[in-house]
């Protein structure tokens, strides 16, 4: 089953890379300069603005390192009517499509959603620690192929498209590390935060029957455990993305 891509705005929005899957029916990947396939992809930001244009939606959601373009088709659309009425600024996941197109000659990339969900700085710091660690694990690839070690093909069609020199692969570390740095640690009086993930899972594990576990249950569960609704929500689905648990009706969810 194929992967959802976590990538930073600033690495996603310096792509220039398109490559044509080998099923000449499914779209175009989008690759980044950090060796990134994008297709399928979870972002998650501060939304900053919200405009109409004819029957189009633009959205533009900040990460700690630039904005993602989100361009939402059929004004009157219910995701678009969701966007529409999302407060500005707010926290939000997306599930969407990454997409690559030529505008007066230029190559712009932009995320076509399929759905959106607001949640709290917490889910959204998660994010950008998933996202780091998925950055560095590429980067690291990235440089094997640099000193001729590494044999990932599609890592070596982005080192081959992409100027690509350690100079440029340190520019992209510390820009990681400038994001991991944006997270707000919980002062020494503070409780510490629970691993939302995994107590979702730890849920769903334990709860599950024949036809899996209500998610409102998990939502009782959690909320026992001073939860956010909107972070258990944001988890479930990162977790169905991920290939952890899946659906078997509507209203449930079920290990893998």
């Amino acid at each position: 089953m194929e992967g959802t891509a976590r990538v930073f705005a600033g690495e996603y929005c310096s792509s220039t890379l398109s490559v044509q899957d080998d099923d000449p029916g499914n779209p175009a990947w989008v690759v980044t300069c950090g060796g990134a396939y994008c297709r399928n992809m979870f972002l998650s930001g501060a939304i900053t603005e919200v405009t109409e244009r004819g029957d189009m939606v633009y959205t533009r959601i900040a990460d700690p390192t630039g904005v993602f373009d989100l361009v939402i088709g059929g004004r009157n659309t219910a995701l678009a009517e969701t966007f529409r009425t999302l407060p500005v600024p707010s926290f939000v996941t997306v599930t969407g499509r990454a997409q690559m197109y030529l505008k007066k000659g230029v190559v712009e990339v932009s995320v076509r959603p399929d759905t959106v969900l607001v949640v709290n700085r917490l889910v959204r710091d998660q994010w950008v620690l998933a996202t780091a660690q998925s950055t560095l694990k590429r980067l690291h690839r990235m440089n094997l192929a640099l000193q001729g070690r590494g044999d990932d093909e599609r890592i070596l069609a982005a080192v081959r498209h992409y100027p690509v020199t350690k100079t440029r692969l340190r520019e992209l570390a510390l820009m990681v590390e400038g994001a991991v740095q944006t997270i707000r640690s919980p002062g020494p009086e503070a409780p510490a935060q629970p691993d939302i993930r995994t107590l979702v899972m730890e849920l769903i594990m334990a709860e599950s029957g024949p036809r899996g576990v209500a998610v409102e249950e998990i939502l009782n569960q959690a909320a026992m455990r001073g939860v956010m609704r909107e972070a258990v929500l944001a988890a479930i689905e990162s977790l169905i993305i991920d290939d952890e648990c899946y659906q078997p009706q509507k209203g449930f969810v079920k290990p893998l």
